[in-house]
């Protein structure tokens, strides 16, 4: 599973490692998780003047029109910064769910994301859908106005802050009926919607919402009518690679962490990483890390020309597989650190919150390594 990268994309990598390490340390992140909205709109228009928001995007929808394995490595480096501004909201799950679901809206809507002007959020979960991206409960009506949406949107990430929410609703059959979702533009601050914010243990945003009688008119609709699960199922698909990106990269800075604790602690007048016994957990440790990363990095240079079953098995491949492998550095870490890593103070704690909460986006390991076998 070996991967090669060009020179253009380890300038890219190097770039953005280099502006993380310059303008994203470890204070710096925790001072901009405590500040209002839990993420910086300053750090959000250099993400903007530097080309990031528009690296993922179409060139015909005003990005660059990177590859998944750009995107990758983009997350990769996010990853061990432990970013929290709302890329994988707006761009990941928001601008790919509208590029797919309508490319002439797209090329409308989209140009403003890429500037840093519109934030998106996709509120698709319910309280009772699990897992099942089928499973949906929120209703539109038809008037002559438009569209009228009931219903509650679960843990929208970054949905508090959004600009422009991408809403599904079901506009025929049954609750878990395929067939009948169709997704909506609503305004941010659209009569009747009602968010309850929250931040997630890892340090993002996340938000409840409540849609009561949401008027929205008949443009509002995007893409074909009922034929919103496809969408968001590759949308999720291609969201999970980019996860495990992000989650490549908490390990490996789990892991040079860990590394130099091991170097610099000491217990009985000697480095604790003199113990073998510890060795060989770091060493499991390292070898987690690299073949995470060969898998990812094989699996996001599959993600642009794999359609259908293919495309959905190697993601809940990588998916299932960085669930697995997070848990266990994440945890190996905290033991070796011992009680210190439980703290605030100490990054590695934070690295593992990151990681857990990674795993149980989109399909926990559970979810996904049955979503394999069942596409087999």
């Amino acid at each position: 599973m070996s991967f090669t990268s060009t020179d253009d994309q380890r300038q890219l990598a190097d770039s953005i490692a280099r502006y993380l390490a310059d303008k994203y340390g470890f204070e710096q992140r925790n001072r901009i998780c405590a500040g209002e909205g839990g993420w910086s709109r300053a750090v959000w228009a250099e993400f903007a003047e530097l080309g990031w928001l528009g690296f993922p995007v179409a060139e015909e929808h005003g990005g660059l029109g990177g590859s998944t394995v750009d995107l990758a490595l983009m997350l990769e480096a996010f990853g061990k910064a432990l970013v929290v501004e709302p890329f994988i909201a707006t761009i990941v799950l928001g601008a790919e769910t509208v590029a797919r679901a309508d490319p002439a809206r797209a090329a409308e809507i989209l140009p403003s994301v890429v500037e840093g002007r519109r934030l998106l959020a996709l509120a698709h979960g319910e309280p009772t859908s699990r897992y099942d991206l089928a499973r949906v409960s929120t209703m539109a009506t038809e008037n002559d106005e438009g569209w009228v949406l009931d219903g509650h949107k679960a843990v929208v990430l970054h949905g508090d802050c959004a600009d422009t929410l991408i809403v599904s609703a079901r506009t025929g059959g049954r609750d878990d009926d395929r067939n009948g979702v169709t997704l909506f533009l609503v305004p941010g601050d659209a009569a009747g919607l009602t968010k309850r914010a929250y931040p997630t243990i890892d340090g993002l945003r996340g938000a409840d919402l409540e849609l009561d009688g949401v008027q929205v008119g008949r443009d509002a609709a995007l893409g074909p009518k009922g034929g919103a699960v496809a969408i968001v199922e590759a949308v999720i698909d291609r969201a999970c690679v980019a996860l495990s990106a992000e989650a490549v990269g908490a390990m490996a800075a789990t892991v040079a962490l860990t590394t130099e604790y091991l170097k610099t602690r000491t217990q009985f007048g000697k480095p604790l990483g003199s113990f073998q016994v510890l060795q060989h957990r770091a060493v499991e440790m390292l070898s987690e890390t690299q073949f995470a990363h060969a898998l990812c990095y094989r699996t996001a240079s599959l993600m642009d020309t794999a359609t259908g079953a293919e495309r959905s098995r190697a993601a809940s491949a990588v998916k299932a597989e960085i669930g697995r492998a997070g848990k266990i550095v994440g945890e190996e870490a905290i033991q070796l650190h011992g009680g210190m890593g439980m703290t605030d103070e100490m990054a590695v704690g934070h690295y593992f919150k990151r990681l857990r909460l990674i795993d149980v986006a989109f399909g926990n390991t559970g979810h996904h390594l049955k979503r394999f076998i069942d596409l087999g």
